[in-house]
């Protein structure tokens, strides 16, 4: 990997996993979907995940047959968008199936330029360890990775400390998203790598439950005769696809406070809860996460940057009573959206 690719990614960034911009007729909307990944840049993310769960999966059916094109284009506007930074984009790219899928899927990251592969285990629930292992290994030889602990409530599997010990001495492992939405879960992942000793692994939380205090925590673990500590130094989540501006600033507040070992303020354990309590209504966790996709969506299409909250399966959408969750998380917490941002510079997003 780069070593200015692997600064931006272990120094810790926002990356949103970037929605798909649909029309009416459910056809790729290019010009929102630029206009997105556009807003985003904008709004200081350091990375951005493309075709991830909240990318949608079905882009992979070969009738609807999205995923190379959702990918090129994505790599076509990142380089455009990286002619006005002073870092570049951190480019994530979603590999999902199993040996053979994987394989072609993380192929093609490293010909369209992806830095890095987003490894789903879901589809080899059924393997045992080794087979993990191996299959990671193999991903591993072809695209620097960054593993992906899902929680089970959408399709993840239970990923002891062992797998994640052996997962982190894989040489070309760059990275880890802790998804589990679990206390349990994520020490396992974070003790593994901190025991292995391997400075060159970031953390990236993906416990949309719990965002705040992933990043404030200082993980310490006693081993071998020493101490160790690592932090979780960024986030890739679908909740950071929305008022992205916001969880930016949110960010680098978390990294001040935490490199400056100086108390965590009341203030922000009172962030912690609002931000979960907007991810309960974003992602419809009320009814088991059903709406998350066309959850996030609608806070999109509110800001103009979608155009309607379709979804690739028409049955997809909004779960009773989720649009009146939105609405009541927006007047709550008033000070967390950034819909002034997004207003001043919309027009300049979609015209380019």
């Amino acid at each position: 990997m780069d070593i200015s690719i692997q600064k931006v990614l272990t120094r810790g960034v926002v990356i949103p996993a970037s929605p798909l911009a649909l029309t009416a007729e459910r056809q790729l909307d290019e010009r929102r979907q630029r206009a997105l990944w556009r807003y985003y840049s904008a709004s200081g993310a350091g990375g951005l995940a493309i075709g991830v769960h909240t990318t949608q999966f079905a882009i992979r059916d070969p009738k609807i047959g999205l995923y190379r094109p959702i990918l090129e284009l994505g790599a076509d506007e990142m380089n455009r968008l990286d002619r006005g930074r002073s870092k570049p984009l951190v480019r994530v790219g979603g590999i999902c199936g199993r040996a053979e899928q994987a394989a072609r899927e993380a192929a093609l990251l490293r010909e369209l330029g992806y830095h890095v592969g987003l490894v789903s285990l879901g589809a080899m629930k059924d393997s045992s360890e080794d087979e993990l292992i191996a299959h990671s290994r193999a991903i591993a030889d072809i695209i620097p990775v960054m593993g992906f602990y899902l929680q089970t409530a959408v399709g993840g599997r239970i990923l002891p400390y062992s797998f994640w010990r052996r997962f982190a001495e894989i040489p070309n492992v760059v990275a880890v998203k802790i998804a589990p939405f679990n206390r349990y879960y994520t020490i396992d992942v974070v003790r593994a790598v901190a025991e292995c000793g391997r400075d060159d692994i970031a953390l990236y939380t993906g416990n949309d439950d719990n965002i705040v205090m992933d990043l404030l925590t200082t993980y310490r673990f006693e081993y071998d005769g020493r101490v160790v500590e690592r932090r979780i130094v960024g986030g890739l989540l679908g909740h950071w696809s929305v008022w992205t501006r916001k969880a930016v600033e949110l960010l680098e507040e978390c990294h001040s406070i935490a490199e400056t070992r100086r108390d965590v303020p009341q203030e922000m354990l009172t962030r912690s809860i609002a931000l979960t309590d907007c991810n309960a209504a974003f992602f419809d966790a009320a009814n088991s996460f059903a709406g998350c996709i066309a959850g996030i969506h609608e806070v999109l299409r509110r800001q103009g940057l979608l155009e309607g909250i379709w979804c690739l399966d028409p049955n997809e959408g909004l779960s009773p009573g989720q649009v009146e969750e939105i609405d009541r998380v927006y007047r709550a917490y008033p000070d967390l959206n950034d819909d002034e941002f997004v207003r001043e510079h919309l027009d300049e997003w979609l015209s380019l």
